[in-house]
């Protein structure tokens, strides 16, 4: 099972990480936060998936709270984006999607991380 759990952070890693470039992309002047955090969190989902793939059963735990952590702020600035738009400010319609985007990809993760319970032949 950390052989899937490592392959799953991984492309997490990598979604974060499009995502941000994305964000970026979309409003260079005032998205540069999008490419620093989507890169940096995409990048540490990444180290977590090479740990979990080599087993090492604090890696799913440190998954599970980074992930959460995720969860929470794109729940919040997702709420932020969409209160805007619905406010008139069109502008803000991509940011939120793409926030929207990476709830779900987190929400997602999270189930996954949780429902896995394979630590008998981990690594401590």
């Amino acid at each position: 099972m950390s052989t899937f759990l490592g392959k799953w952070m991984l492309g997490y890693g990598l979604f974060l990480m499009i995502i941000g470039i994305l964000g970026f992309l979309s409003n260079p002047e005032k998205a540069k936060t999008a490419l620093l955090s989507g890169g940096g969190f995409g990048f540490l989902s990444i180290v977590l998936g090479i740990l979990l793939h080599r087993r090492f059963r604090w890696a799913r735990r440190a998954a599970v709270a980074m992930t959460t952590l995720l969860a929470t702020v794109f729940v919040w600035r997702a709420g932020v984006g969409w209160g805007a738009v619905n406010q008139g400010q069109i502008e803000k319609r991509t940011a939120a999607v793409l926030i929207t985007l990476m709830l779900a990809a987190s929400i997602l993760t999270l189930t996954v991380l949780l429902r896995s319970r394979s630590d008998r032949e981990e690594r401590p």
